[in-house]
């Protein structure tokens, strides 16, 4: 081999040699952190090992998610029965402002792991929703082109003791994946509105009048999609819709992580 070839050998070698080193210090820096702040699954919230970081979910707990599947309504993205037809009989008796929600669980399925998301801090679920949000409604997303993301605001004292807004963090795990920017000032809650677990479909529309107020002067998208954790009666996302409408947005789509009778 000429002298040449040997330095090229050699310099290889120290390439190679340098690569593995930091693949190694790489590594050894997540498994360290993974022993401070370990990775747990977003269902069940035990620690995931190590070599299954990366999925968010352990193998135990992925069979036991139910998803959305068709049928289901085109209106609000619940899952039908097979004798229902398009609409659920909510969607069958009245319209709604936006144009179309799809949703991704059914929530019993999920009603723990979105309780932690939303209530207890665990924030760090969002990375595996959004996720899989994106790999179930790529094309969907895909087909109606939105300019932004538009998270569900909630009022600025809930954030205050909650520390964080759920749908904002769904939403800008959603745009880390999909290239969709988030609007996360576009719109916001003016008015502290009750709880709207235990209302009837007329107290929910009453409790959520005025609620919302557009935060811009000039409001130039004509496409956006509505985010949320979970999706009722579609009254937050109809009051929220009004009021973009108002505001010069034409196309108002939603998307939600659950939906499901009796939420």
């Amino acid at each position: 081999m000429t002298e040449l070839g040997k330095s090229s050998v050699k310099k290889w070698e120290r390439t190679d040699t340098i690569g593995k080193g930091k693949r190694a210090a790489k590594w050894l820096k997540e498994a360290a952190g993974d022993l401070i702040f370990p990775i747990r699954c977003a269902l069940c919230d035990e620690i995931i090992p190590f070599d299954r970081r990366k999925e968010g979910i352990c193998d135990r707990c992925r069979p036991r998610i139910r998803y959305i599947r068709e049928p289901f309504c085109m209106r609000c993205g619940r899952q039908l029965g097979k004798d229902q037809e398009e609409y659920c009989e909510d969607c069958s008796r009245r319209e709604h402002v936006f144009a179309q929600n799809v949703t991704l669980y059914d929530y019993g399925s999920v009603a723990d792991s979105l309780f932690r998301f939303k209530y207890r801090g665990r924030q760090e679920y969002a990375a595996f929703y959004g996720r899989e949000l994106y790999e179930e409604y790529r094309e969907w997303l895909e087909a109606r082109k939105p300019e932004a993301l538009v998270p569900v605001p909630c009022h600025s004292s809930r954030r205050r003791q909650r520390g964080y807004n759920q749908a904002e963090l769904l939403a800008e795990s959603l745009s880390a994946v999909s290239g969709i920017p988030v609007k996360r000032d576009l719109i916001q809650r003016s008015r502290k509105t009750g709880p709207q677990k235990n209302l009837t479909l007329r107290e929910r529309q009453n409790n959520l009048k005025k609620a919302f107020k557009i935060c811009q002067n000039d409001v130039k998208l004509n496409t956006i999609v509505i985010i949320d954790d979970i999706y009722t009666t579609g009254s937050t996302m109809d009051a929220m819709a009004e009021e973009l409408h108002r505001n010069g947005v034409r196309k108002i789509y939603g998307m939600a992580l659950a939906s499901g009778r009796g939420v």
